[in-house]
């Protein structure tokens, strides 16, 4: 196919040899399948701000590092070189997130370069050796269900042991490789340690991923993962292989996780439902 200007921009650079196809369009960014010498990769080309339709909430964006105090200024007074730098940052968050969960031994997509918008990773591969599948588009025995929600969970507790979030983990944005489910699209990944959000993500990440393959597995519906998750974290007690039961008791004094995001998201639904009536 006739390479998107981007795209053809990494070309001229020698990065990539050719594009094979689209594989994805999607809410921030267009994924392409590109080869590269004798490797077929994807490539990841972010939208601009102003065509792309997921916003950069505050809460996902919190206490995220700049590098210097212009940046930062800029950034908060929303100048054209401010907006111009937090679209940089938005975009690099996803490639940091990458390259330190991929050191980590996440399962996440090895990146291998980042070049004017364009992240170029590895295409994640069925058994087929065709572009996997997302969780979404699958259907699962309860037995099927059970293994991968459990390799979920292992997932999103190692990235958590490295201080990361996903902040919108789904069954949208998991892919089900030859070898078992991958995690993508990170731009939004929060800092754990420095975002005051950070326990309502996690537990609603873990959440989502209980949601979904309690359809297949209903078992799983009753599970108070996320809680515990966090409550271990919060201890500073949690490890990588960590058994953990699915089960979550406040302990007395502490902050009862589950009621704190059950009462978060009830303010949401009622002020969305504000907002439409005043519309």
């Amino acid at each position: 196919m006739k390479a998107p200007p981007r795209l053809q921009a990494l070309m001229d650079e020698g990065l990539i040899d050719s594009v094979v196809r689209q594989l994805k369009s999607g809410k921030e960014a267009d994924v392409y399948v590109v080869r590269c010498g004798d490797d077929t990769c994807a490539a990841k080309v972010y939208k601009e701000a102003n065509k792309r339709g997921f916003r950069q909430a505050v809460d996902y964006t919190e206490n995220r590092k700049v590098r210097n105090s212009r940046q930062g200024r800029a950034m908060a007074k929303r100048t054209a070189y401010g907006r111009q730098q937090q679209e940089a940052a938005w975009q690099s968050a996803e490639v940091d997130a990458l390259y330190r969960l991929a050191a980590a031994g996440v399962r996440v997509p090895r990146p291998s370069n980042f070049h004017d918008g364009v992240l170029l990773m590895e295409l994640v591969a069925d058994a087929h050796g065709d572009a996997a599948p997302r969780l979404n588009d699958l259907s699962f025995t309860a037995a099927e269900a059970l293994q991968h929600h459990a390799t979920l969970l292992d997932e999103v507790v190692r990235m958590l042991c490295v201080g990361v979030i996903h902040g919108d983990l789904s069954e949208f944005n998991v892919l089900l490789a030859a070898d078992g489910p991958v995690i993508i699209d990170l731009p939004q990944a929060v800092d754990a340690a420095g975002n005051n959000h950070a326990p309502r993500m996690l537990i609603r990440d873990v959440n989502n991923l209980r949601n979904f393959f309690g359809q297949y597995a209903p078992a799983l519906l009753g599970t108070q993962y996320g809680p515990e998750i966090w409550a271990i974290y919060a201890a500073g007690q949690l490890l990588p292989g960590l058994p953990l039961t699915g089960r979550y008791e406040r302990k007395p004094g502490a902050v009862d996780l589950s009621s704190v995001l059950r009462e978060i998201e009830d303010a949401r639904l009622e002020e969305a439902e504000r907002v439409l009536r005043m519309g």
